[in-house]
């Protein structure tokens, strides 16, 4: 959500230097995604599977919460010692590299206690603390990028704060601030946990959770690999552009990202409390049924009013040559939307090393699309590589899902409403783009169709 809301300002013409400028951002923040995962390990969904599976609960937060913070700060004084290094392999700046150790660690150390909020469903402080961050780290990036220059010509005070070209070391500081509020805000968790170490458990936590950081390593590489890799692959004089356009028009996607994160924030959860209830496949199945129905429309919306929200969001035209990806990221992510849905069978049967398996499937597509064709095709080939990576997901996981953990998926309806809102949004942005009345009219009808074959179920939701 808050990269979301940042790219107006960072697109911006006068915010930010060049578009190149913000390609290097974009690349910093794809190494985020994937230190993020790797300081989790997989630890944040091993405390809700052992969370509700446990009777000894407080044991299970006190094991989890002290892997955490031992593990993070081993990471934060090894990074720090060797940042030097680490800037020079990745080709990123020093005092960038600094700033983002001191991020890592601050979010790190949040998350098991919002673990801890989301599995003893707690949502109003969750969000709240959530949507604090958030409005912290817009306010500073609007300040550092648009006030403090101003205010610094006729500000001794301001003027001392303000230092010119500084702008991208500025939105990490926000980031700083920000991750360090959000953390302050979680320290009565930290004060009320009982701080004991369960080895035989940890043990247990660790061998469910290596699986899932396998996946998610693989994630990352699905999810921002391809910024790395077109800066690696592509002509040094038009790497960093190349990326600025994609990665902005990436991001009109995120309506769909948005919605499917959200979903599963909440699901996620559910999935675990109801694993041992009467017939829970029944209600999965249903759960899935209407996050299709839902991303369908979501999906022929976005791409039927692209053009309305690209200058809304991705303000400058510079990077408007872009545009051509944002059905297949949308689509691409509907289908990681669905995969996650679908990935509750090994998660409730801790078969965690089959989502190893899937997630590396997927990275492999990824690497390879990518390695082959970014010279040929630039960032058209990052596009189609993430669309056909989570499509394959998708599928593989519902193949495994059939055979050990068996759900009654209604494929015929959710393959109707998948099938038919891909057709009409491809047809929508590539033969009648811009033409807004055919647009309108498939919106219109494809409504129609969801509104028909859900009626039953529509009312039942209205009358309870």
């Amino acid at each position: 959500m808050l990269s979301f809301i940042l790219v107006p300002l960072y697109t911006t013409k006068g915010v930010l230097s060049s578009v190149a400028e913000y390609g290097e951002v974009s690349v910093i923040f794809s190494y985020f995604v994937l230190f993020n995962v790797v300081l989790a390990y997989g630890m944040e969904t091993a405390f809700f599977r052992f969370f509700n599976k446990e009777d000894d609960k407080a044991t299970v937060t006190g094991t989890s919460a002290l892997s955490i913070i031992i593990s993070s700060l081993l990471f934060f004084v090894l990074a720090l010692l060797f940042q030097g290094q680490i800037a020079s392999y990745i080709g990123i700046n020093v005092k960038y590299i600094n700033l983002v150790i001191w991020i890592l660690l601050l979010d790190a150390l949040a998350i098991i206690p919002f673990a801890w909020l989301r599995a003893t469903q707690r949502p109003i402080r969750y969000a709240i603390i959530k949507i604090l961050n958030v409005f912290i780290n817009i306010s500073l990036n609007l300040f550092f990028l648009l006030a403090l220059k101003k205010l610094a010509v006729n500000s001794s005070f301001f003027e001392m704060l303000y230092i010119p070209n500084f702008e991208i070391s500025y939105i990490f500081i926000a980031n700083l601030i920000a991750s360090g509020v959000a953390l302050l805000l979680m320290l009565p968790f930290y004060a009320r946990i009982k701080y004991v170490f369960d080895a035989k458990l940890w043990k247990s936590m660790m061998r469910y959770a290596f699986p899932v950081l396998i996946a998610g390593v693989a994630f990352s590489i699905n999810e921002t690999f391809d910024r790395i890799l077109l800066k690696e692959l592509l002509p040094p004089d038009i790497a960093d552009t190349q990326i600025g356009m994609y990665s902005a028009c990436y991001k009109i996607s995120l309506f769909m990202t948005l919605f499917a994160t959200a979903y599963r924030l909440g699901i996620e959860p559910f999935f675990f409390s109801h694993a041992k209830t009467e017939n829970p496949q029944k209600n999965y199945a249903i759960i899935l049924e209407f996050f299709v129905a839902m991303g369908s429309v979501i999906l022929l919306f976005v791409v039927v009013f692209a053009d309305v929200l690209k200058p809304i969001i991705v303000r400058s035209e510079a990077y408007w040559e872009a545009m051509w990806v944002v059905p297949i990221i949308l689509i691409a992510n509907f289908c990681l939307g669905i995969y996650h849905n679908l990935s509750v069978w090994y998660k409730i049967t801790d078969k965690t090393m089959y989502g190893a398996y899937i997630s590396i499937a997927g990275a492999v597509v990824t690497l390879a699309i990518n390695y082959y064709f970014i010279g040929a095709y630039s960032y058209k080939a990052s596009a189609v590589a993430t669309l056909v990576a989570y499509a394959l997901m998708m599928l593989l996981s519902y193949h495994y899902g059939r055979k050990y953990y068996p759900i009654p998926y209604n494929i015929k309806k959710m393959g109707l409403y998948l099938g038919l809102s891909i057709g009409l949004s491809v047809l929508s942005f590539y033969e009648f783009r811009t033409n807004y009345i055919i647009g309108i009219s498939m919106l219109i009808v494809f409504l129609g169709i969801i509104g028909i074959s859900e009626k039953k179920q529509l009312k039942r939701m209205l009358n309870k």
